[in-house]
């Protein structure tokens, strides 16, 4: 089955020769909670400009639902997959905060009423309605990331990215995204993110992409996260749960826990032994 965002041999190289993607291939179904791995300059946010058209391949295919995306299409593309930048103040720039989330669906050229009840619905999808007539640099940081989230919310996209979503959040802010990123995935949406933080990725993420030098070394499930010479390979660190089972685990023959429900079970197990 063809998956809604498919990319075959991917390459891209920088204007200073950086070659930033060397042959990246992947697959994505629709519904996936899918989360991007790997170290400092692996190329994953220049993976992620590929796939709503800001870079377009130099070398390789990306599709979106079955949709090649070219110099032609690369606008339509946009109002399907929508790209939530690392740092807001590159996303958040009007008068206020209603006019950010009205920025997008007015250049859809959609009627005054539509984008109304888009901007609104966003709005309290992130829970940033009463902030509507705030002027964004008066937020928080956490507060600018969710006006971000719901500017790409809407223009309505089948596909939802977002490169190191939680980076600088606190843990109530981290908490609150990934309420929010989980409810647009019960609404139908496919969710990519771009991170360093593999407990996040453990708990959330039902698709694990590891790139490493502008390469895929592997897709998989959340038990790429627990092999040991990928993980060393792609310069990362089994999720904190896994650490405190891990001898445990080897001694008891059980299978290494990815996340805290799977360590609860595991500890329950061995109580009434």
């Amino acid at each position: 089955m063809a998956g809604c965002l498919e990319i075959e041999n991917l390459y891209f190289k920088y204007h200073d020769g950086t070659l930033a993607l060397k042959g990246v291939s992947l697959s994505i179904e629709k519904g996936e909670k899918v989360a991007i791995l790997g170290p400092n300059g692996a190329g994953k946010s220049t993976l992620l400009l590929h796939l709503n058209g800001i870079h377009l391949p130099q070398q390789g295919v990306v599709r979106v639902n079955g949709v090649e995306i070219n110099s032609s299409n690369e606008h339509q593309v946009r109002s399907k997959v929508g790209l939530v930048f690392q740092d807001p103040d590159d996303q958040v720039f009007a008068p206020t905060v209603w006019d950010d989330v009205a920025f997008g669906p007015l250049n859809m050229g959609l009627q005054r009423q539509e984008v109304e009840k888009r901007v609104a619905d966003a709005l309290q999808a992130v829970g940033m309605w009463e902030y509507r007539h705030r002027a964004p640099h008066h937020l928080s940081y956490g507060q600018k990331k969710r006006v971000a989230i719901a500017g790409v919310l809407a223009m309505d996209p089948q596909i939802i990215v977002l490169d190191e979503p939680s980076a600088f959040l606190d843990p109530v802010g981290q908490s609150n995204l990934v309420g929010i990123l989980d409810d647009l995935n019960k609404e139908g949406k496919t969710i990519l993110i771009a991170t360093h933080d593999v407990d996040m990725a453990a708990e959330w993420a039902t698709s694990i992409i590891v790139i490493k030098d502008g390469r895929v070394l592997a897709q998989g499930g959340t038990e790429l996260l627990v092999q040991q010479d990928l993980v060393e390979a792609a310069g990362l660190r089994f999720p904190l749960v896994s650490q405190v089972f891990r001898e445990t685990a080897v001694k008891y023959d059980l299978p290494l826990p990815c996340t805290v429900e799977e360590g609860k079970k595991i500890l329950l197990k061995l109580t009434r032994h």
